[in-house]
């Protein structure tokens, strides 16, 4: 899939992250199909898809297709590339830019199990080879 979406331009809301997230699992997908996969867990209706749809399009997040009478929806910026912009943003904005803050913040209020730790010591073992 080619990047022709601006990750770094305007913030997806977690609304519309929520429809990302079913397009990132598969598409292109019409409108009605992703009402199908998220209007009943967060009680959402059609229109307010179609809102948060286009809003994702008018942010080049999401490209279009027509299809006949209906378009179908598909994603434009990589799942990995947009947490990695998002995940820049939280440690620049609440950390001046420094990743250690943020883990000794989650270490400070337990918000780290035995496993996250043992994954954060495997990974920055293999970052120092």
């Amino acid at each position: 899939m080619a990047n022709r979406g601006n990750p770094v331009g305007e913030r997806i809301s977690e609304a519309e992250y929520a429809v990302m997230e079913v397009l990132w699992d598969k598409s292109p997908l019409s409108a009605a199909e992703v009402c199908d996969k998220v209007c009943a867990e967060r009680d959402w209706t059609m229109p307010t898809v179609k809102t948060l749809l286009g809003r994702l399009v008018a942010k080049q997040a999401v490209g279009t297709e027509p299809l006949g009478r209906k378009f179908l929806y598909h994603p434009l910026i990589e799942r990995a590339e947009y947490v990695g912009v998002e995940s820049r943003r939280l440690v620049n904005r609440l950390f001046g830019g420094r990743a250690a803050p943020l883990f000794a913040h989650l270490a400070e209020n337990e918000a780290l199990s035995d496993k996250d730790l043992d994954e954060i010591e495997a990974l920055l073992r293999e970052m120092r080879r």
